[in-house]
């Protein structure tokens, strides 16, 4: 199945019919908390966990837990990278950070 905006491409309808929604701004799944809605009900549905607390996204290294599977493979380079993701805003949390190196 074939999108007629732009190139992608699907195996089943039901992905392009979710696809299409990328298209045309329609978001059907709506949360009953708040005012968010969602184009796809796996977005909703991760969504929600916000509202729940819930968290089954589990790191096998620490006890680091993630509502959200994006934030699971984030925090894991932190334990497979020689180079954390470090940010910070503060120059004395930075500088205290790059220490650790020497």
């Amino acid at each position: 199945y074939a999108c007629n905006m732009c190139d992608f491409r699907a195996r089943h309808l039901n992905s392009l019919k979710e696809h299409i929604r990328t298209h045309t701004g329609e978001r059907p799944y709506v949360c009953n908390k708040c005012d968010y809605r969602a184009a796809q009900l796996c977005s909703l549905k991760s969504h929600l966990r916000t509202h729940t607390g819930e968290r089954p996204y589990v790191c096998n290294m620490c006890d680091y837990r993630a509502g959200r599977p994006g934030a699971l493979k984030r925090h894991m380079k932190k334990h497979t990278t020689d180079r954390p993701n470090v940010k910070t805003g503060r120059l004395s949390k930075l500088e205290k950070h790059m220490r650790t190196h020497t």
